[in-house]
């Protein structure tokens, strides 16, 4: 991976920040409760909006990110804690954790079924998970157009996958979808669902906001 991403990532997210995620990323992020596991903190973009959190295990595998977060964690209410370590396999015990957070990285994670995985394995039973992700768009024309596009994505973006299907792929675990709201006309998702030990999913096409 060249270093020059992870320099320039909060300068090439500065535009999106400022016209919705910076409301989106408050949002989400202030729901989470108890102790949370981040997965994928990469420069702390949510550190400041934790405040109802009393403990942040927050993973992140790129040195540099990690370290540009460290400012970030002063203006925090919670504890934060950084980790240099992958999602797929979690330096925790089961059980953990009451909260998850997770914004814009399952598109870069190798295996994002393991990552899951692991992330149900260590949040306690009826966890809230709380992500924001862009995702393979339900139209055919963009749908393909990220088809082609997303090799040379990977190369230059750290791996990113423009065409994750993030959603699908929960919906294929023992998760329960409560909430899905449409950015952008669906190429981002704000999701909440929560660890569900029984597999039993209610999410409907009712829960979801266009």
């Amino acid at each position: 991976m060249g270093k020059w991403f992870p320099r320039i990532y909060d300068m090439a997210m500065t535009p999106l920040e400022q016209a919705k995620f910076k409301k989106v990323r408050k949002i989400l992020v202030s729901e989470a409760t108890g102790r949370v596991l981040e997965i994928g903190s990469g420069t702390g973009a949510n550190f400041p909006y934790y405040k109802n959190a009393t403990r942040v295990d927050a993973i992140e595998p790129n040195p540099l990110m990690r370290k540009q977060s460290f400012k970030r964690i002063k203006r925090s209410r919670a504890t934060i804690k950084t980790y240099l370590v992958k999602a797929e396999k979690l330096p925790f015990e089961e059980n953990t954790f009451d909260s998850v957070v997770a914004t814009l990285v399952f598109c870069t994670i190798p295996d994002p079924v393991q990552a899951l995985k692991e992330i149900q394995r260590v949040s306690k039973p009826g966890a809230s998970l709380f992500l924001l992700e862009h995702v393979r768009m339900n139209h055919l024309l963009l749908g393909r157009m990220q088809d082609v596009l997303t090799p040379l994505w990977q190369r230059a973006c750290d791996g990113c996958h423009l065409n994750r299907d993030t959603l699908g792929l929960l919906k294929r675990m023992n998760v329960s979808i409560s909430r899905v709201d449409s950015i952008y006309r669906g190429f981002f998702l704000s999701i909440k669902c929560s660890n569900n030990s029984k597999g039993i999913n209610d999410y409907s096409p009712e829960n979801e906001c266009k």
